[in-house]
């Protein structure tokens, strides 16, 4: 997988900002995080989310994301418990 500098995106996000004022200004971490959440939303597990977002840690991910992986392990339960209730 190929990365770029923080800072590259940032800029190159920047310049769409002023190329349409209309649009919410947002940095890049911000769609990161969001596309973690929506991974976890879609049954991602840590490990799968850990090597997209590239951490070289799995505890980096689990330490940012602790509340969308307690959500998940809720989600979880219940569906284990739906499950044994068949």
């Amino acid at each position: 997988m190929d990365y770029c500098r923080l800072a590259y995106l940032n800029k190159k996000l920047k310049l769409i900002y002023q190329k349409n004022p209309e649009l919410l200004e947002i940095n890049v971490h911000v769609f990161q995080h969001t596309h973690a959440s929506w991974l976890f939303a879609a049954g991602a597990s840590i490990k799968d989310v850990q090597s997209r977002l590239g951490h070289t840690d799995i505890q980096t991910t689990v330490d940012i994301y602790t509340h969308v992986t307690d959500e998940a392990k809720e989600k979880t339960a219940e569906m284990f418990q739906k499950y044994m209730a068949l």
